[in-house]
């Protein structure tokens, strides 16, 4: 897909705010496992950077997939993975649903500060037992009068500790399990929510996760996203979005990582000669950009096909299994390069090693990607 200098303008404008506003910020909120999410995302909101491809009666620019994908791609540029994962829930996982399905008035409630950053997001789909496989989730939502009660509770979500409102996945009937949930969204401050406890993570330190309970919790029926039953569905599309995202950005995050090891291995000396002169080294590395490249371009058809209005889902696992497995590779074989220090926590690759290894889980497991691209070619057991 060829850039356009308004493509290059979003990117320009996400870089300076990163420099000024994050990354001086980073090694702190990353001790401090967690960062002002409220202070960060309102910045992001005054910048546009929130609502690029939101519609425009709800404070978005209304723009395409693209501009979301070059967001995607110039968040890696902090130094951290939580705190861009963070944000990509805010504008490509919890919130497309809700612009493209939810009522006026409920994208004017809810989608609208979070487009300006006043509202800060989070998506409950996974439960204890129930990450990958979204069927068999267990929330329930029953219908009481003119709302919803709902219990459950959720598991690994992403800004659940300082979020505003959770849209949450919840059974509404005691159909088939494709056909039974719908998408509702929960202010946190509901009497019955509560955060049972925030996860401490091997990685992604500065985003705060947590584990949601649910204990007879009403909301409004209206607060429901689209279609009674369709929430399934709504989230399966949900999924391709952010499978792409994770994909864009986890190919960035890699190129920082080869980036950043390249300057290190340059200047570092070792029997008389700077570690990348050594044929293996730069060999290696060459080797890992080509599959960086081939990650790249692989996630930018999927952008392609999501802007030409096709479906992408097929592009999407690809482009997410792939992601995860290259960014594992290349943050494996660079912290090598950096020897005893590529081990210590201070380094920028000893951190993106473990906050890379996400990729390969959320949104999606690679085993799930693989059973999806398996019934793409008909190569899955029937029955199954």
């Amino acid at each position: 897909m060829q850039l356009t200098p308004e493509h290059e303008s979003v990117r320009d404008t996400l870089i300076r705010f990163i420099d000024k506003e994050v990354n001086p910020h980073v090694d702190q909120w990353e001790r401090a496992q967690i960062f002002p999410a409220h202070q960060v995302f309102r910045r992001l909101g005054e910048l546009g950077m929130l609502g690029l491809t939101k519609p425009v009666e709800n404070g978005g620019a209304g723009l395409d997939y693209s501009y979301g994908a070059v967001m995607a791609e110039g968040l890696a540029h902090m130094h951290c993975g939580g705190i861009p994962m963070a944000i990509g829930v805010q504008t490509d996982m919890a919130t497309p649903a809700l612009a493209h399905r939810g009522s006026r008035e409920l994208r004017d409630e809810f989608l609208a500060p979070a487009v300006a950053g006043e509202y800060v997001a989070c998506l409950g789909v996974s439960e204890v037992g129930s990450g990958s496989d979204v069927a068999s989730v267990k929330t329930t939502a029953r219908k009481q009068g003119g709302d919803y009660v709902i219990d459950g509770g959720k598991m690994w979500t992403t800004n659940g500790t300082q979020a505003d409102f959770c849209v949450v996945l919840a059974n509404t009937s005691d159909g088939s399990s494709h056909k039974n949930k719908s998408l509702i969204v929960v202010p946190m401050k509901t009497p019955g929510v509560s955060v049972a406890r925030k996860l401490v993570k091997m990685g992604m330190h500065a985003s705060d996760t947590a584990q949601l309970h649910f204990d007879s919790v009403r909301v409004p029926q209206r607060y429901r996203i689209g279609e009674e039953g369709m929430g399934f569905i709504y989230q399966m599309e949900q999924f391709q979005i952010e499978r792409l995202w994770g994909a864009l950005n986890a190919g960035a995050m890699a190129q920082r990582a080869i980036d950043t090891t390249v300057a290190y291995t340059r200047e570092r000396r070792a029997f008389g000669r700077s570690i990348l002169d050594n044929q293996w080294v730069h060999f290696t590395l060459a080797e890992l950009q080509t599959e960086v490249a081939a990650l790249r371009a692989l996630s930018w058809q999927g952008v392609q096909e999501v802007v030409a209005g096709q479906d992408a889902t097929r592009t999407a696992t690809m482009a997410k299994l792939k992601a995860g497995r290259v960014i594992r590779a290349v943050a494996d074989g660079c912290l090598q390069f950096w020897g005893g220090m590529g081990y210590m926590d201070e380094t920028p690759i000893s951190r993106i090693f473990r906050d890379g290894r996400l990729t390969s889980i959320g949104g999606g497991a690679d085993e799930v990607m693989l059973q999806i691209l398996s019934k793409f070619m008909g190569t899955f057991p029937a029955g199954h």
